[in-house]
């Protein structure tokens, strides 16, 4: 078994280390560690192997809290100490971008540490196995790790047992969303719901107080009983009513954090044209509304497009409006009106927002502020404005997800 030494940590599971010069990715590893290791997959430049002895701990290292760790797949960091997590990540974020752009971005004090490293997320979404088993796939297979309880989710989230039992093998999924001493429970259907799944959903909702409602969903298709809506504070003194089964960001404190630096970083005030691309329920849209810019916000999403309407309607924000289309088919109708945003904000899926570069770039907006959750589609997007003739000004991320190789960058563009 050749031993290595892990010199940086990847955006994954891994840690990285060398071996007869080759690269070779080691999950579960962490910086500084020196592994016994077995390689278990070769590739052209690089390997792919698993620990078989920590020959010496990295100082960084820790014993994981969870008692489902190691076999559950869903907190792959959380053996390495919270700070460590905190500037790995930083060190990620600042060699993704820099070797992409070709500049120097200072990881020290990059990423914000969440204000909490466990019972952070409101909202957590379970696998349903056989006879109502809930839990998080096994890492790296499909097997189901059946849990009872999950150390990041937010105190008072509960097993939705019943739910899962009473709608049996059609389930694939439920989440559990928490909103102050509100549950919303959401479950994912392999079928469009039947009345009688409506009326076993109905059952459960009037035999437990803590449930305001359920959703039931396959696809686009959807029923509800109860009140499926819970309550966002996106900053202080502005919140949102939105529907659980909408998507938000499940680190509401760290949210916060990231909406107040991307209305600094856009410079936000009444004069401004804000184009709020992927915009959701209005994350980012009715922040900038409130301090009176003139706001057009875009999704695909229907639902979450009539969520932002309804709430810039009850805030009397009258200067925000909000299009359910393509992000990419409204840019390039918005160039032919000649419209002329002052800003751009776009927080697009993990994939990525490749297919709205050139329109992005068309519309030729002083400032461009992109979100992602992914460094590495972030760095393939940010190469083409760069070719465009925008200009990083500034990086910043937020630890959204502890425990998680995950992390949340906001990186400020300017044209010149």
């Amino acid at each position: 078994m050749p031993e290595i030494e892990i010199s940086a940590m990847t955006f994954g599971p891994f840690g990285v280390g060398r071996h007869e010069g080759k690269a070779v990715m080691v999950a579960g590893a962490v910086t500084g560690d020196k592994l016994n290791v077995e390689i278990v997959s070769e590739r052209r430049d690089y390997a792919v192997a698993k620990i078989r002895e920590i020959v010496s701990a990295s100082a960084d290292r820790r014993i994981a809290p969870c008692p489902h760790l190691p076999r559950c797949g869903g907190c792959d960091w959380q053996h390495i100490d919270y700070g460590a997590q905190v500037r790995f990540k930083g060190e990620v974020v600042a060699r993704e971008l820099g070797h992409a752009l070709n500049i120097e971005i200072d990881p020290v004090r990059l990423v914000e540490p969440a204000p909490a490293e466990f019972g952070y997320r409101s909202r957590i979404r379970l696998r349903v196995g056989a006879k109502g088993v809930l839990g998080f796939y096994e890492a790296g297979s499909n097997t189901i790790v059946e849990i009872d309880s999950c150390m990041v989710a937010e105190a008072g989230i509960r097993m939705p047992l019943h739910l899962a039992r009473s709608l049996g093998k059609r389930v694939e999924e439920i989440e559990v969303v928490r909103d102050g001493a509100r549950e919303v429970q959401v479950a994912h259907l392999k079928k469009p719901a039947t009345e009688e799944e409506i009326r076993r959903a109905g059952n459960v909702l009037e035999s437990d107080a803590e449930i305001a409602g359920i959703v039931l969903r396959a696809g686009a298709h959807r029923a509800t009983v109860g009140d499926p809506t819970i309550s966002i504070e996106l900053e202080p003194g502005l919140s949102i009513d939105v529907d659980a089964d909408l998507f938000s960001q499940v680190n509401r404190a760290q949210n916060q954090n990231l909406v107040a630096s991307v209305m600094e970083m856009a410079a936000i005030h009444e004069s401004r044209a804000v184009l709020d691309l992927y915009c959701g329920a209005g994350n980012f849209s009715l922040p900038a509304s409130r301090r009176g810019a003139r706001v057009t916000g875009v999704d695909a999403d229907a639902g979450a497009i009539a969520a932002a309407l309804r709430n810039a309607a009850r805030l009397n924000f009258r200067d925000a409006q909000f299009i359910a289309m393509k992000a990419s088919a409204t840019a390039d109708f918005l160039h032919r009106a000649r419209y002329r945003p002052d800003v751009i904000i776009l927080d697009p899926p993990r994939t990525g927002a490749l297919d709205m570069m050139d329109p992005i770039i068309k519309l030729r907006a002083p400032s461009v502020i992109y979100v992602s959750c992914d460094v590495t589609t972030l760095a393939r997007d940010l190469r083409v404005l760069a070719g465009a003739g925008y200009k990083i000004n500034r990086v910043r991320g937020f630890d959204f997800f502890p425990n998680t190789h995950h992390v949340e960058i906001a990186v400020h563009a300017l044209l010149t």
